[in-house]
């Protein structure tokens, strides 16, 4: 099994997909959206050449976790066939909803942390990687309402969901960085609530500001406040592979290579690696 090296990544988009294949640039790794590559085509033949030569992160923005409706048993084929196809290293998935009642609802929508919603999203996920035979790391998500009846903090549940399912976590620290500005969200206490052994990956974006709020649109250069969290992460948990967003307006590849550098420069001036903590792909019983 294959597995993400402890450097910084960038996420592929189609628009440098064919400079990479030609020029080959020195990438660490590189993450794709799994639902772009479903039904295989050219899609899937480009990924896989890439996959050659890079290690190959997919991940997921439509599967909704913790949705209401039964999981997509077409979704979770296409997506067993991608990881058969391409022999990732890593899978993730956003702690989120999109579906009810079979209306599906483009973005990732945020749910109360009660223990009932607990069980519903734990029971999915074991779902999710007996289907697909490998360990999922889990995304906390960027929101922008709190919900009155939650019942307990993000990362104790995002703990509880490793500690019932194996599932890893993804950090994201945009999305920590965006809900600590907009909502007051303690961002020590996650970053020190988390279990660091868990933690399989960091992503980094630049949200933007819009009417005094932070909206988390992967459309800029990563915050020099999300940098500071960055490294506060990196002295407690650890060094992980870390991965550049950029999905609106993107920019030239040199730019994205930029952003992976500085994350570079910084896991390797604070980070060391914790021994116990595992990026492999493989199924891990809780």
């Amino acid at each position: 099994m294959c597995q993400l090296p402890c450097m910084a990544g960038i996420g592929l988009r189609a628009s440098h997909y064919q400079q990479v294949l030609e020029q080959r640039p020195a990438l660490g790794w590189v993450e794709v959206h799994s639902e772009n590559f479903f039904g295989g085509g050219a899609p899937l033949r480009t990924l896989r050449q890439v996959a050659e030569q890079y290690p190959v992160s997919l991940h997921g923005v439509g599967m909704g976790l913790a949705s209401p409706d039964p999981l997509d048993a077409g979704h979770l084929r296409e997506l067993r066939r991608l990881c058969d196809a391409v022999n990732p290293a890593s899978v993730s998935e956003h702690l989120c909803w999109n579906t009810v009642g079979g209306i599906a609802i483009n973005d990732l929508l945020p749910f109360p942390y009660t223990r009932d919603a607990l069980t519903h999203v734990a029971d999915r996920i074991r779902q999710v990687q007996d289907a697909l035979g490998r360990r999922i790391l889990i995304e906390n998500l960027s929101y922008y309402v709190a919900f009155r009846s939650s019942e307990m903090r993000e990362e104790e549940f995002l703990t509880e969901l490793v500690a019932r399912t194996g599932c890893g976590i993804l950090f994201d620290v945009n999305n920590l960085f965006v809900n600590a500005v907009n909502l007051g969200v303690d961002a020590d206490a996650f970053i020190h609530g988390i279990p660091a052994e868990a933690v399989g990956e960091y992503h980094l974006a630049g949200p933007s500001l819009m009417d005094g709020c932070l909206v988390d649109t992967h459309s800029a250069p990563v915050f020099d406040e999300a940098w500071d969290l960055y490294e506060k992460a990196l002295r407690h948990i650890g060094k992980r592979p870390t991965l550049i967003e950029w999905d609106v307006d993107i920019p030239a590849l040199e730019v994205l290579q930029g952003e992976a550098c500085k994350a570079q420069q910084r896991m390797d001036a604070v980070g060391f690696t914790n021994a116990n903590y595992s990026v492999r792909g493989e199924l891990v019983e809780p």
